[in-house]
């Protein structure tokens, strides 16, 4: 499984269910469960079904405040916005830890161990 490395307000809002969607600068192609992973503190929070993605347009990002939580009046800084579409989140009881390795800031490859 994969985990993705976001700011904690971002991951408690899509570990709550409230922020559906994740805004990056390029799409993804990596979907099913992963794990969220709050940036610099070396645990997984919990998972998320990674369902989709896709481009966003400048009307869909500003009539989609709702899925992604960012204010309307915050414009996209991305060249191309993708929307990475979230799906059924679960918050572990206990973080689990993880060994961060140098250099990764998006994605990080989680063995089976850290998860199960």
């Amino acid at each position: 499984m994969n985990g993705l490395i976001i700011k904690p307000k971002w991951a408690d809002l899509i570990l709550s269910g409230k922020k559906t969607w994740e805004i990056r600068d390029r799409q993804t192609h990596i979907l099913g469960t992963i794990g969220i992973i709050k940036s610099g503190s070396g645990l997984i929070y919990g998972t998320v079904d990674l369902v989709d993605c896709m481009l966003l347009t400048p009307a869909m990002y500003g009539l989609s405040s709702e899925e992604h939580r960012i204010p309307s009046d915050v414009p996209v800084t991305y060249k191309q916005p993708y929307a990475w579409v979230l799906k059924n989140p679960i918050t572990y009881p206990e973080p689990r830890p993880y060994k961060h390795p140098q250099g990764a800031v998006i994605w990080v490859e989680l063995p089976e161990l850290t998860w199960v």
